[in-house]
């Protein structure tokens, strides 16, 4: 990698460690009642399979309290309790055996009731996050500040860092989230400077698809190539299902998680193209969708780049005279027809996996391939010429332009 992760205190949620150098966690949150044991466990099932480490659950009744009694022993991944207004819903989240707490400084105030569910969670040795929240800052902070700032969030986290360090706790995770991404990233930033304790990263509200992804990697990701964050959560308006997909995808691209499933790249088609390389490529992601593949594979629209310019992935098609032309590490092993090109991917990435590079080009003979897509790429070379897009007329155009001639 070519930045280097901020040192912090390591802390453990259940099984999962978080900071300290550990890899970096993906959370999110569960939509469902609490109370209904059996529909907010399908929905942790599925967000641990998408890759989701840590799953957080609203606590803001007895009945939640109670169903989290029954959810943590069946969970998959460790179960932190979401507590707001009550504190007393707090120390009923840890009876029921939860891993961690998030508590948001804006919503208890009192110093007494911080400090008793401090405690509680030390002699347990359960850790909490304090979440600050932009969007529920102590009026008092908020008044002395003149506003929402990160000044503010930070002190609001520190004070309740020093509640917590009368009664001898420092489990402590913190996160100073925020709607708009450069306010949270400010605040970030100021925090990590402050204090080594772990950080939680996101983006809160960020809102539906595609728009909130995009907000929420353009925080999550700045800070991370920082070297800031220990465990991230997109918030999103969607199925957190998408939430776990997302953070995953994002930690896998920046190389700070092994990768899971499949990387796929697609080129962005142009004049040369012989086929609908938006549809293809999707149609190829719902296949891979569900398979723990972690090769990078790449679809293209036609032979007369595509191989080059996918020479280094793990396996790629492209597209030529109604044919595939499959290709491992930019050499050529298969034509396939075009309409069983989305299958052949993933035919050869499951034999790829399962027995390695060498042992699939090894089970063809490639002069076979190789001869058929020189056929096509000069074929297609003829009909459409080197230039495509007609790119070399514009530039003569812009030349005579500039020149006045």
């Amino acid at each position: 990698m070519g930045f280097e992760r901020r040192q912090t205190k390591q802390i453990h949620v259940g099984k999962v460690a978080v900071g300290g150098g550990a890899p970096i966690s993906v959370q999110s949150m569960t939509t469902t009642k609490t109370s209904d044991v059996e529909g907010t466990l399908q929905q942790i099932y599925a967000l641990a399979a998408a890759g989701c480490d840590i799953v957080r659950c609203t606590c803001n009744e007895l009945e939640a309290a109670e169903g989290l009694a029954q959810i943590v022993p069946r969970s998959p991944v460790p179960i932190i309790a979401d507590i707001h207004h009550q504190y007393k819903m707090a120390l009923a989240a840890l009876e029921a055996g939860v891993h961690g707490l998030r508590l948001n400084p804006g919503n208890i105030r009192k110093p007494e009731h911080i400090k008793a569910v401090a405690m509680e969670a030390r002699d347990r040795n359960v850790p909490i996050r304090i979440g600050v929240n932009g969007g529920s800052l102590d009026p008092a902070l908020y008044e002395k500040h003149g506003g929402l700032t990160a000044e503010a969030m930070v002190e609001s986290a520190l004070q309740e860092i020093a509640y917590f360090k009368e009664v001898d706790f420092d489990l402590i995770k913190i996160s100073v989230k925020a709607s708009n991404v450069p306010l949270m990233v400010e605040a970030y930033r100021q925090l990590s400077a402050v204090t080594n304790y772990p950080l939680h990263l996101g983006v809160t509200e960020a809102g539906p698809l595609p728009n909130g992804l995009i907000k929420a990697t353009a925080g999550i990701s700045t800070l991370l190539l920082e070297g800031i964050g220990d465990t991230i959560r997109y918030s999103l308006t969607a199925d957190p299902v998408e939430e776990a997909r997302a953070g995953r995808q994002l930690l896998e691209s920046l190389g700070l998680r092994e990768r899971k499933n499949v990387d796929l790249i697609a080129c962005p088609s142009c004049g040369r193209a012989e086929i609908d390389v938006i549809e293809v490529a999707n149609r190829a992601m719902r296949a891979f969708e569900d398979k723990k593949i972690p090769l990078q594979i790449a679809v293209m629209g036609c032979v007369v780049n595509g191989p080059g310019e996918a020479r280094e992935a793990d396996l790629g098609i492209a597209a030529g005279n109604k044919r595939g032309h499959l290709f491992v590490k930019g050499r050529n092993v298969a034509v396939v027809p075009e309409s069983e090109m989305v299958e052949a991917l993933v035919d050869w990435a499951t034999y790829i996996h399962e027995h390695g590079v060498e042992a699939a080009i090894a089970r063809v003979d490639t002069t076979i391939a190789e001869r058929e897509a020189a056929k096509d790429r000069n074929a297609l070379l003829e009909e459409k010429g080197d230039d495509a897009n007609h790119s070399t007329e514009k530039i003569v155009e812009i030349r005579k332009t500039i020149s006045g001639n």
